[in-house]
């Protein structure tokens, strides 16, 4: 459970915009918002490091931040709510933390995790996961890190949905029981075809993998022609 809440101290931003995030961010910063409880945006900003390491602990996108605008001692319960990835990178390069309050349910995409040694896998089947997300609604303190999905007992051809998984008291699953999680499929055999042994080719073509012989016209010659033509075109003669 995201039941940790780990303190995060902000400062107010006084200039938005593109610039400014490029500026902020050449100097370890990382633009965000802070979103109240009644909508109101807070532009914030928040040294990389210090982001990094309230987002990769225990309980990573989860956690309950108590947020702390510019020092003050009153902090905001809140929790990440969007973000942004740099594309080269890889670090957060912008951020959108809601406020709530915890004694009131939240919305939140959570992780379904495989566990397991499915057996239609040591019969040479292959197992898929097909959704690793799904949609949850529980209280800020109580919504889970991820989600376990036993597949031991699945044989090839069998499908596991939402509806098999279980989740744990309090935390509500939205997505439609039908939604297909994981499954274990026959491998797929592909087969290329063979030439047969003495097929034979198209004139002119030579089999893979060979080389024509040295010397060997492109094309075979016209019908009636001649060696010897000289450049008038006459046949040329013998020496006598």
């Amino acid at each position: 459970m995201a039941g940790e809440r780990i303190h995060l101290e902000v400062k107010e931003r006084e200039r938005t915009g593109s610039r400014e995030a490029r500026r902020l961010r050449k100097q370890g910063l990382i633009p965000g918002i802070l979103y109240g409880r009644g909508g109101k945006p807070h532009p914030i900003v928040v040294a990389e490091r210090e982001l990094r390491r309230v987002l990769s602990g225990e309980h990573g996108l989860h956690a309950i931040l108590d947020v702390a605008l510019d020092g003050q001692k009153s902090t905001h319960a809140s929790i990440l709510k969007d973000y942004q990835r740099d594309r080269i990178r890889g670090h957060i390069s912008h951020f959108d933390l809601q406020e709530v309050r915890l004694d009131q349910p939240i919305t939140a995409q959570v992780t379904v995790e495989l566990v397991g040694d499915s057996a239609g896998v040591k019969e040479g089947g292959v197992l898929s996961q097909v959704t690793r997300e799904v949609n949850v609604e529980a209280l800020p303190m109580e919504v889970p890190d991820r989600l376990v999905l036993d597949v031991s007992a699945m044989q090839i051809g069998d499908t596991l949905r939402l509806s098999d998984l279980r989740a744990p008291e309090g935390v509500k699953l939205l997505d439609d029981p039908e939604t297909v999680l994981a499954n274990v499929t026959i491998p797929t055999r592909v087969v290329e075809p063979e030439v047969e042994e003495g097929e034979e080719l198209p004139e002119g073509e030579v089999p893979e993998g060979e080389e024509a012989p040295e010397g060997a016209a492109e094309g075979a010659p016209e019908p009636g022609a001649e060696a010897g033509t000289g450049e008038s075109g006459e046949p040329g003669t013998a020496p006598g």
